[in-house]
């Protein structure tokens, strides 16, 4: 017998997604993805100064705030021919890392580990026991018998009340939880902790950027300006700052993030089955060591994987009309070309055309138009993004530091480089890509110093641009890996203004609708063979989409041709 599972808000995440699955015998056999918001940033950004597009795409989440105004300044300084002293590179490099170990620590315990911890089971934990695990996984400080009974009495509290507060609505004493009380006792310390911790790693951002979040950009470099003995610039304190600040980072991904992660993966290992998906994997890259223009020198190499076949790493070139191409026939959107046809960005149109039913209602109609995500596929083909897809054509492309820690990682929970395609190794690969970035971040930040040290504190281009000097028509596109996989933005300038700008973003890939030969997208086909033992608490589905990190970006509430208020979704 079927039956279909409306999730709807999925919460947890940022933005509105609503999943609905079918689950027969316990197995979910289908599932549909879908974007119940519309941002229409395109819209808003038409016949504006390209300069200023940062500051309208950053705001298009609350969450992926740099990676947008840092994708941004790259198209128009792409389009305009514009290169970034080193030292601006090595800046935007370091806010890049900032970003991507604050949200992937966030991530894991903040949005997807209550998927596999049950906090009331930590209330049976003994703090002696519970002590005596966190002291055998790592060395963090934080471990003592009174700090644990402490964090338990913390919890009890909550629950006496009657309300958990932040740790309402989950589904705790599902059959499907694993871990033994002391080691919930001790995740849910830990997501405390990481509350705490997360707040302050982004002054790294306010530092260089002024604020947090939305820091300030600057197309041709970085709005900052070096003087060691300033105190409004960028000064030896506060360079000591970020030092510090990297340095802690370190310390807490290496020794409450990772022993964690393993610790609660080593009661999933079945999960390494289970997930998995698709088998095309998409990474733009990013973190250059010579320059935006020269990938080959970036920290996360670009490339594609088909198949799931390890032996090549396919080029990628978004300049290249055929092999980026967006689809809307199940999207309430319309092309002037039919719903069957495919746009490169470039081409790209962003004409709102909702024909769904009115909200609310029992079932998406997805025999037509079910999502406001549009269908972006490469040469073809469905692909996934994000840290499994880094991860992958990092290892994949013969590099040694993602070899190491993927092959540590398999070694540790003693399962085959298969488990790598599952809900298992996506999440574990967002905790082995922040293990390479809290790395790399102390390398940036010492070439940073080395650079100053020997006279070069420029952090913008010697000759900004001026309007007068561009060309009547220009193209451009800007690539960067967000923390959710590869976001690309790209421009058309024409009479030095904006005359189309599109934006193709991570959870558009992974999230959208089924394309012209009904090939499913990540979310979808993840879902597919999923077992879930109690279909009113679908837990299992949760693990599996919030293995991506979802994020739908932040947008407009829906209104009707006529501009009448339509529905707005309460998250909560």
């Amino acid at each position: 017998m079927e039956k279909r599972i409306v999730v709807d808000p999925i919460t947890r995440i940022e933005g509105h997604l609503r999943v609905e699955i079918e689950v027969k015998d316990n197995v979910i056999v289908d599932a549909y993805s879908s974007g119940t918001m519309v941002r229409g940033l395109e819209i808003i950004l038409k016949g504006r100064d390209p300069r200023d597009a940062w500051a309208f795409t950053e705001r298009v989440c609350g969450v992926c705030t740099t990676v947008h105004a840092l994708a941004s300044c790259r198209t128009v300084e792409n389009a305009l021919g514009i290169v970034i002293p080193p030292n601006a590179e090595l800046v935007r490099n370091l806010m890049f890392c900032t970003q991507m170990i604050q949200d992937h620590v966030v991530h894991f315990y903040h949005l997807h580990a209550l998927d596999w911890v049950d906090v009331v089971s930590s209330l049976r934990a003994d703090p002696k026991a519970t002590s005596a695990l966190a002291q055998s996984i790592s060395s963090w400080p934080k471990s003592s018998v009174g700090y644990f009974r402490d964090v338990q009495k913390r919890i009890k509290a909550f629950v006496e009340t009657g309300q958990l507060g932040i740790f309402a609505n989950g589904y705790w004493g599902n059959p499907s939880y694993k871990l033994p009380p002391e080691a919930n006792l001790m995740a849910v310390a830990h997501y405390l902790e990481a509350l705490e911790w997360q707040k302050e790693i982004v002054k790294v951002h306010a530092i260089f950027g002024g604020k947090n979040p939305h820091p300030n950009y600057l197309v041709g470099g970085v709005p900052a300006a070096i003087n060691l003995n300033e105190s409004n610039a960028l000064n030896a304190e506060r360079f000591a700052y970020v030092k510090k600040l990297l340095d802690d980072a370190k310390t807490f991904v290496e020794q409450v993030y990772i022993p964690d992660l393993m610790a609660i993966a080593s009661f999933y290992k079945d999960w390494g089955a289970i997930g998995g998906g698709l088998e095309n994997y998409l990474v733009y890259g990013d973190l250059p060591t010579n320059g935006y223009n020269d990938p080959s020198s970036f920290k996360f190499p670009r490339g594609a994987i088909l198949g799931r076949d390890l032996s090549k790493v396919h080029e990628v070139d978004t300049a290249d009309p055929d092999q980026v191409k967006e689809f809307i026939s199940k999207s309430w959107y319309e092309y002037d070309s039919g719903k069957n046809s495919g746009k490169h960005p470039w081409e790209g149109q962003t004409n709102l055309n909702y024909t769904g039913p009115k909200p609310p209602y029992d079932q998406l109609n997805v025999e037509e138009a079910y999502s406001w995500l549009k269908t972006p596929r490469w040469k073809g083909h469905a692909m996934e993004v994000g840290p499994l897809a880094r991860m992958l054509v990092g290892y994949a492309s013969g590099r040694e530091d993602f070899q190491e820690v993927v092959n540590a990682a398999l070694t540790n929970l003693n399962v085959p480089v298969s488990a790598l395609f599952s809900t298992l190794g996506r999440t574990a690969a967002r905790g082995l890509e922040t293990q390479l970035v809290v790395g790399w971040s102390q390398e940036f930040f010492d070439q940073l110093i080395t650079n100053i040290k020997n006279g070069d504190t420029r952090l913008s281009t010697d000759y900004m641009w001026e309007p007068s000097d561009w060309p009547l028509m220009a193209k451009g596109v800007g690539m960067t890996e967000a923390p959710r996989g590869a976001l690309a933005h790209w421009i058309v300038i024409k009479d030095k203004k904006i005359d189309n700008y599109q934006l193709v973003v991570p959870s558009t890939w992974n999230a959208s609708p089924r394309d012209t030969k009904g090939q499913m997208s990540a979310y979808e086909a993840s879902l597919i063979g999923t077992p879930v033992a109690d279909p009113e608490q679908p837990l299992e589905l949760l693990r599996t989409i919030h293995s991506f990190d979802p994020c739908i970006a932040c947008a407009v509430h829906v209104y009707d041709e006529k501009g009448s208020y339509v529905h707005q979704i309460q998250t909560f």
